[in-house]
C-alpha cells in the first residue's frame, strides 16, 4: 500500500471509527465517560512526549525554533479556545456552553450544537493534517499519532452527541452530523500530504505543532475535568489509567515498528 492511501486510510478510520465507538457508548454509564478521558489523557501525553516531539528533535535543525515553536502552538490553541473553535465539552454542562438555554425544556434550538460542530470540523482537520505529517516522517509515528487521535476522539465525539441531543437533534442527526464532521480529518490529510511532501524541512515543526496541540489538549482541557472527583479511589483509577493510556502508546510504537520493518518503510 502506498504511503499516500495509507494516509487516507488513517484518516478515514480513525474519523469513523471514533463516532461510531462514541455512537455506541452513549448506551454506556456515565461512570464511563471519566475512564476513557483518562485514558486519551494518557494516549495524548505519551505520544506527544515519547514519539512525536523526539522524531521532530530528531529531525529538527534548531532545537531552540523547536521548543519555540511547540511553545507558540500552546498560545495559539488558546486563542483558538478562546475564540470556540477549539472548545472540547465532554459533557452537555461545560464551562463553554454554560447552563442550558434556549426554551426550558433542554433545547437551545440548535445554536450550541452548531458551535460544537464547526469546532469539531476546525479540530478534526488539524488532526488530518497532523497524521499526514506524521506519516511523512516515519510510519510508525503515523501509526501511534493516528492510535493517539482516535483514542481522543473517541470521548470527545460522545461530548459532541452529548451535545447535539440537547440542542434537539435526533441520534440520526447527531450521528449524520459528526459524520461529516469528521470527514475534515480526511480533507486535513489530503491538504497535509500534498503541501508537505515538497516541504520537508517543514516537517520537524508541523510534529511540533501536533505535539503542542496534544499536551494542550490533554493538560488544559482534560484533566480540569478529572479534580471535579477527589476522592482517593477516583485520583488511583485515574492515574492508572493515564499511565495506560501511555503504556499504551509505548506498546503501540514497538508493534508499528516490528510492523513497518516488516512491510518495508
Amino acid at each position: 500500500m502506498s504511503l499516500f492511501a495509507t494516509i487516507l486510510l488513517a484518516s478515514a478510520a480513525g474519523g469513523l471509527l471514533s463516532v461510531l465507538l462514541a455512537s455506541v457508548a452513549l448506551n454506556l454509564k456515565a461512570e464511563w465517560v471519566p475512564v476513557m478521558v483518562s485514558y486519551a489523557i494518557g494516549a495524548l501525553l505519551g505520544a506527544a512526549f515519547l514519539e512525536i516531539l523526539p522524531h521532530a528533535m530528531e529531525h529538527a535543525g534548531a532545537f531552540g525554533t523547536l521548543s519555540g515553536t511547540v511553545l507558540a502552538g500552546i498560545f495559539g490553541f488558546f486563542i483558538l479556545e478562546k475564540l470556540v473553535l477549539w472548545r472540547h465539552c465532554h459533557t452537555d454542562h461545560c464551562e463553554a456552553h454554560g447552563a442550558p438555554a434556549g426554551d426550558g425544556h433542554g433545547h437551545d434550538h440548535g445554536r450550541a450544537g452548531l458551535m460544537i460542530t464547526v469546532g469539531d470540523t476546525v479540530h478534526n482537520f488539524v488532526d488530518g493534517v497532523a497524521i499526514a505529517a506524521a506519516f511523512l516522517v516515519d510510519a510508525k509515528l503515523g501509526v501511534v499519532t493516528a492510535f493517539a487521535i482516535a483514542a481522543h476522539e473517541i470521548p470527545q465525539e460522545l461530548g459532541d452527541f452529548l451535545i447535539l441531543l440537547h440542542s434537539g437533534y435526533s441520534k440520526v442527526q447527531a450521528l449524520m452530523l459528526n459524520l461529516l464532521s469528521s470527514a475534515a480529518m480526511l480533507l486535513g490529510a489530503l491538504l497535509g500530504y500534498f503541501l508537505l511532501t515538497p516541504l520537508h524541512n517543514l516537517l520537524p515543526y508541523m510534529l511540533a505543532l501536533a505535539a503542542s496541540g496534544m499536551i494542550y489538549v490533554a493538560v488544559a482541557d482534560l484533566i480540569p475535568g478529572l479534580h471535579k472527583r477527589v476522592e482517593l479511589g477516583h485520583t488511583a483509577q485515574q492515574a492508572l489509567l493515564i499511565g495506560l493510556g501511555v503504556l499504551t502508546v509505548w506498546g503501540a510504537g514497538g508493534l508499528a515498528e516490528r510492523w513497518t520493518s516488516g512491510h518495508g518503510h
